[in-house]
């Protein structure tokens, strides 16, 4: 009885617990049971939600469906019990040609928006800036060509260095500061192995490759701090690449820009000082 009700209350936890991780899944960073993507706040990332959550998943879905029955069915009608005489049928025309027929036709539907979200999401038409990232190991290099070539590296911050409320292995020194509804060009290159820059919030996966320079855009929508991390293993601290970006008003950037010339524009010898930017609200990301 015991066992058993310690069979039920765990059971009881672990749902509580899902359902608690599916209302807070749409996040601005990974959460604990975590289902899904993260919302999204950019056009990009808007397509890609679309893509995978209101179309993809449901084809995959029937099909799952239609896949299960199918063999419950035949696991049924043609058991030994039910069908003491197996048929000799070797092939069957029509069957044949409605497998092969059906799969391309599901392939094609998928394909054309598929391709459409690629050519969408590879170049900036009329960017308004760019941020150039170079990836090293085991951290960022960050440059803004457009504003007085403030150049500066992001680290992690190491754990006993965290603060209450901060992010653990994802906050890092210096954030990537970006204005809200400006399209920026992203350049994209490693100084030594192959990286990748991975934001899920706002739609952006690119490898940095040593000696190749990747383009890639982003224009985000929503104020608020989005993090991500280098998803392309790299050697023994690919762990520890984290990336937090800030989207902030035209106004609040203007005043960070200003401040990190000061601060980063010099690009001196030693690591530069982490620069203290015009903090946005975070936007609540669960409604």
């Amino acid at each position: 009885m015991q066992f058993g009700q310690r069979l039920t209350a765990g059971a009881v936890a672990g749902a509580a617990a899902l359902l608690a991780g599916m209302g807070s899944a749409l996040a601005d960073k990974p959460v604990p049971w975590q289902l899904g993507l993260q919302k999204p706040v950019s056009p990009v990332a808007r397509d890609i939600y679309w893509f995978h959550n209101d179309f993809v998943l449901w084809i995959i879905t029937a099909i799952a469906v239609f896949v299960l029955g199918l063999l419950g069915y035949i696991i049924w009608r043609f058991n030994a019990a039910n069908n003491p005489t197996p048929s000799k049928t070797s092939h069957s025309t029509l069957i044949e040609v409605i497998w092969t027929v059906v799969p391309v036709l599901i392939l094609v539907a998928i394909a054309i928006p598929s391709f459409k979200l690629l050519y969408f999401m590879d170049k900036a038409q009329n960017a308004e800036m760019t941020l150039k990232v170079t990836a090293h190991q085991w951290y960022w290099t960050y440059e803004y060509p457009d504003h007085g070539d403030i150049k500066f590296d992001s680290y992690m911050i190491p754990d006993k260095d965290i603060k209450p409320g901060q992010q653990r292995l994802l906050e890092v020194d210096n954030p990537v500061v970006l204005p809200v509804g400006v399209t920026v060009r992203l350049l994209i290159a490693s100084s030594d192995v192959m990286h990748s820059w991975f934001v899920s919030a706002i739609g952006v996966q690119e490898y940095g490759n040593p000696g190749r320079v990747n383009e890639k855009w982003v224009r985000i929508d929503t104020p608020g701090t989005y993090y991500g991390q280098c998803n392309q293993i790299c050697g023994v601290n690919h762990g520890f690449m984290p990336i937090a970006v800030q989207a902030v008003s035209k106004e609040n950037f203007a005043k960070w820009v200003e401040e990190a010339k000061k601060k980063f524009a010099s690009n001196g010898d030693g690591p530069p000082a982490p620069v203290a930017v015009a903090q946005a609200p975070t936007a609540d990301l669960k409604n």
